[in-house]
């Protein structure tokens, strides 16, 4: 469990800078995720095909990984967006509202019961997206990319729980890429029809960004989140994901100067939202603390009973 939430932190801090990264390259947000997808995937196909760690996927399955795939890089080019039409600060913590989406989707999706102690925790996040932005309209179409971009989120992670469960994490992203790469290239004429005019291939800037962001803060970054899926719940790892905001604000207050637009709200908004996120890691390590000694009575009873019936014998 402690290696799960490592692995889980580790790829929230890479997740802090494709905010980040979304603000300095000058592409639009759907050439941004073209151009990820096209790196990334090409760097995760050569390891894994020199590796051969890519395992046989059934036909049926093989879809389901694409289809998640393709919903990954609409859910991409929403974030991006939401940054576009305002700045990082509001793409990063309107993404926050993850956790409340996931605790009313995922019930409806495996059908298990819905946990009120999630959603008290997720209208933490909540509230504090009122607090920092007092439903200012200058902000509304990039907080609503944002919401978008979460909801979508939301449902991403329920996908890839289950896929996890059947195939290793490198299979599963590859698979998810070359959904996102197909749903890209189908997408792409009616995208620049509908954009304004811009180059479709990026700078020499643009392109060593783009090589950066896709190795670390998309392969890493997915990579760790995926494993640490196998042993912490979908709510847990989106509501922790509410820590990225503030790397976010914090990179980009040193890199753009956006700390000058922020206030008092802003900042009691983000301690919601990090009090969100505690309360929720303390409430999984309490109950696997307690499923662990459950565990532990239930074989030291179990060796009790073996002896006695040795000795009885």
């Amino acid at each position: 469990m402690k290696k799960a939430f490592l692995q889980l932190h580790l790829s929230v801090i890479l997740a802090g800078w494709t905010g980040i990264f979304g603000k300095l390259i000058s592409l639009s947000p759907g050439l941004i995720v073209f151009w990820r997808i096209v790196i990334a995937g090409a760097l995760l196909w050569t390891w894994t095909r020199l590796t051969g760690k890519l395992e046989a996927v059934t036909k049926r399955d093989r879809i389901g990984i694409m289809g998640v795939g393709a919903l990954l890089m609409i859910q991409w080019t929403l974030f991006y967006a939401a940054i576009k039409a305002s700045n990082v600060s509001i793409g990063v913590v309107t993404f926050s509202s993850i956790g409340f989406f996931t605790a009313l989707l995922e019930p409806l999706m495996t059908g298990s019961r819905v946990k009120l102690k999630e959603i008290a925790f997720s209208l933490l996040t909540i509230i504090g997206i009122s607090l920092i932005f007092h439903f200012d309209t200058r902000y509304r179409l990039g907080i609503f990319f944002g919401l978008a971009s979460a909801a979508a989120a939301a449902v991403l992670a329920v996908f890839f729980r289950i896929y996890k469960a059947k195939y290793s994490s490198v299979t599963v992203m590859n698979w998810q890429l070359a959904g996102g790469l197909t749903a890209a290239l189908v997408l792409l004429p009616f995208y620049r029809w509908l954009m304004p005019a811009e180059p479709f291939i990026p700078t020499l800037f643009d392109a060593g960004c783009l090589v950066i962001f896709a190795s670390f803060c998309t392969i890493g970054m997915y990579l760790l989140q995926i494993q640490s899926l196998e042993k912490i719940s979908a709510f847990t790892v989106n509501l922790t994901y509410n820590l990225e905001p503030i790397y976010s604000i914090i990179l980009a207050m040193i890199i753009f100067g956006e700390g000058s637009q922020l206030g008092a709200s802003f900042y009691a908004g983000l301690g919601l939202i990090g009090l969100s996120v505690v309360l929720q890691t303390l409430s999984v390590m309490k109950m696997q603390r307690r499923s662990a000694k459950l565990k532990r009575l239930k074989v030291e009873a179990s060796e009790k009973a073996d002896n006695g019936t040795a000795a009885g014998s």
